[in-house]
């Protein structure tokens, strides 16, 4: 080849390289793709692919919040909730029977003034030096009240022995409704309840122990009594 045509196909050769190197040169990382026009851009694509995934994530914790918030109030609305089981009438009754057997009290009734009326009358002072007929009538009087008195205290233990089984069944429905209590208003309402039914326990075992200290006192009184009038006796009968 001769030297002109040489040089004309490196001329050639250098604006062809010319002509290629723009069109292979790196494009900006914003832009580097095309596709029929459209720029892709894979900067711009990751943070809409973050901002996305945030979004996603605070939609999830609002969620939560509301799951939560309503759990509370289902929980709330438990603790607003009545217990089902009521021992009220049950208790009630068990202490009107009791009240009623001690207002059955013969001779001598839980009274103040009637305590005193009765032992002005038949324990002390005249009532034990009066005439023969009278100190007769006085110790029949005390030996009624000493009966009457055992009487009524054997009639009131009796009650509160009935209200045992009473007592029983009442307890096992209050523990039973206190385990299954769904709130906390349900656990304090049987938790009164109980210790509503441990009073009552204890005014039926308050009448009891005054019953049978009522009958003890009216024995006491009246060997006491007894013993005065007995001196009384003596003294007339030596003096006579």
């Amino acid at each position: 080849m001769k030297l002109p045509a040489i040089r004309r196909v490196l001329m050639a050769g250098a604006l062809a390289t010319t002509a290629i190197l723009p069109a292979i040169a790196p494009m900006p990382a914003y832009a580097q793709f095309g596709f029929g026009g459209i720029v892709y851009d894979p900067t711009n694509y990751a943070q809409n692919v973050l901002t996305a995934a945030r979004s996603l994530q605070q939609i999830n914790n609002q969620i939560q919040q509301i799951q939560q918030a309503a759990t509370s109030l289902i929980n709330q609305a438990r603790n607003l909730e009545s217990l089902p089981f009521s021992s009220l009438q049950t208790l009630q009754g068990q202490v009107q029977r009791t009240q009623q057997l001690l207002g059955q009290a013969q001779r001598i009734a839980y009274d103040v003034q009637n305590v005193q009326q009765a032992f002005t009358n038949r324990y002390k002072g005249a009532a034990l030096t009066g005439d023969h007929a009278q100190m007769v009538a006085n110790a029949n009087a005390r030996w009624e009240d000493s009966v009457g008195a055992f009487e009524d205290a054997l009639k009131v233990q009796a009650g509160v022995v009935g209200n045992i089984d009473g007592e029983r069944a009442t307890m096992d429905g209050l523990v039973s409704a206190s385990q299954s209590a769904t709130g906390a208003l349900q656990a304090s309402q049987a938790g009164n309840q109980l210790l509503a039914l441990q009073s009552q326990q204890l005014a039926d075992l308050t009448a009891a122990v005054a019953a049978q200290g009522r009958a003890q006192a009216l024995q006491s009184a009246r060997q006491t009594a007894e013993e005065a009038e007995g001196r009384e006796r003596f003294r007339r009968f030596m003096g006579n």
